[in-house]
């Protein structure tokens, strides 16, 4: 019988880096051709320091071809050049503008539409393309060779400010990531031995240790997220690098127009939020295999709660849906595969009566990515919600710092939603498909949330 589940190599996805690439990415592209867009975006930051970044565009950036390019590490580093660029562009003065002019729009529209991502920054050219290693490791360029990474080892390719709070932002992602790997092969094994007959009892047995495994591998990724706070500090995160990772959606205070920004010669308004871990394909990954559901803020579905048969065709929250179109085409096209094939939670759901360890062994994976959501939450509420409440204490707001700072937007996430609304509601849907009695009681009623909440000091009123 031949396999329906999608095999990783498939869609660019790799045993030993998941979503990541399997080796570096390309640090500059080697054509000389495409030195005038490396020459400006290893420069970015001085020249948005200096204001000059949009005259230099204007003035002095040759519209070049993007035939050149040969590969598609090449594209990937063009939509990382050209991305930069144009978010430097439109941010990286002292008003902003909602035109890129036709010598950058031509190729960054051709290149993202090779690689199937809208023309802005976004998790993957943020993220998943920006990141080298500090000293060359001995067969460098590889990463595939299940050593993992030495995360102090790693910095990143390019910033918008050249802070060493920047560059951790995005690299802890990048670690997150790579470690994450791990469940997701954990993942797709349990899949493979539910299709291969799983309701034996061996099989059984199987399937509940790793599936303890995985609620392991899930409460390690907390601990990953959390070092964020190790090198990234909250107010430099918040005044000096948010207002660029912005994208053009809902920022018509900040003098964009509300139909979003013209690309060129182009007639139409082109409108897309900004960069997001929402767009991690890694997230909704978890999501899909646990039967989580995510629906838009303010209208979840509260007859869901532990129901035995909560359908598994993935998220009905307009948001979760939307962000699906800022990853990398195969990688949505893994998810897509996935939520056809993902069936943990009936098999649970099957098995609950004469299995309560398997039962146990889900409802924990759930218990760990609620807890995660809630690490998140906590995350967001430092470095977002507690900053936008110093604003006003932290001198001019005409300074160009200000950005999603100004009133109005201060705690609007980077992808267009209010923060801490739809966080909190994507970590209690997390606890729905709970199996058991227990795990219904502590993953819906809130107790686990609770003690959580009062031992972080979070506060979740």
């Amino acid at each position: 019988m031949t396999s329906v589940i999608p095999k990783f190599e498939d869609f660019d996805i790799f045993p030993d880096t998941g979503f990541l690439p399997n080796k570096l990415p390309l640090e500059r592209l080697p054509q000389n051709y495409y030195q005038p867009w490396e020459n400006l975006i290893n420069n970015l930051p001085a020249l948005i320091l200096t204001k000059r970044i949009r005259k230099l565009i204007d003035d002095d950036f040759p519209l070049l071809s993007t035939e050149q390019l040969s590969c598609v590490e090449e594209y990937r580093r063009a939509y990382q050049c050209l991305t930069f660029l144009a978010h430097g562009y439109i941010w990286g003065a002292d008003i902003a503008i909602d035109k890129l002019p036709q010598n950058l729009a031509k190729p960054l529209l051709e290149v993202s539409e090779y690689l199937g991502l809208p023309p802005l920054g976004t998790y993957a050219g943020l993220c998943l393309w920006n990141f080298k290693e500090i000293i060359p490791s001995k067969g460098a360029g590889s990463l595939t060779d299940g050593k993992g990474f030495d995360l102090n080892n790693l910095t990143t390719i390019n910033t918008f400010t050249g802070s060493i709070d920047e560059s951790w932002f995005y690299l802890v992602s990048v670690y997150f990531e790579q470690e994450g790997a791990q469940s997701m092969k954990l993942g797709l094994e349990i899949l493979r031995l539910i299709e291969q007959g799983g309701n034996e009892r061996k099989n059984i047995e199987q399937i509940s240790r790793l599936l303890q495994e995985l609620a392991e591998n899930i409460d390690y990724l907390g601990s990953v997220l959390m070092k964020m706070e190790e090198m990234c500090d909250p107010h430099v995160f918040y005044f000096r690098i948010r207002p660029y990772l912005a994208g053009w959606k809902g920022m018509n205070d900040l003098g964009l127009n509300k139909d979003g920004v013209l690309y060129g010669d182009e007639p139409e308004r082109r409108n897309f939020a900004g960069g997001s871990n929402a767009q991690s394909s890694f997230l909704q990954f978890l999501d899909i295999l646990l039967g989580v559901r995510h629906y838009s803020t303010g209208e979840r579905e509260k007859t869901v709660i532990g129901q035995p048969n909560v359908s598994n065709k993935g998220p009905s929250s307009a948001f979760m849906d939307e962000m699906r179109n800022y990853m990398p085409q195969k990688h949505r096209e893994f998810l897509e595969r996935l939520q056809i094939v993902a069936n943990i939670k009936q098999f649970v759901d099957a098995n609950m009566d004469r299995h309560p360890e398997l039962v146990l062994s889900y409802d924990a994976c759930l218990a760990m990515l609620k807890a995660f959501r809630d690490k998140h939450i906590q995350i967001v509420t430092r470095y977002v919600v507690l900053q936008a409440r110093q604003k006003d204490k932290m001198g001019s707001s005409t300074t160009m710092r200000s950005g999603l700072a100004k009133k109005g937007i201060a705690e609007k996430g980077t992808g267009g939603t209010s923060l801490l609304p739809f966080l909190k509601q994507c970590r209690d849907e997390t606890g729905d498909p709970a199996a058991g009695t227990w795990g219904k009681r502590i993953l819906t009623d809130g107790v686990m949330r609770l003690k959580y909440s009062k031992s972080n000091g979070v506060n979740e009123e």
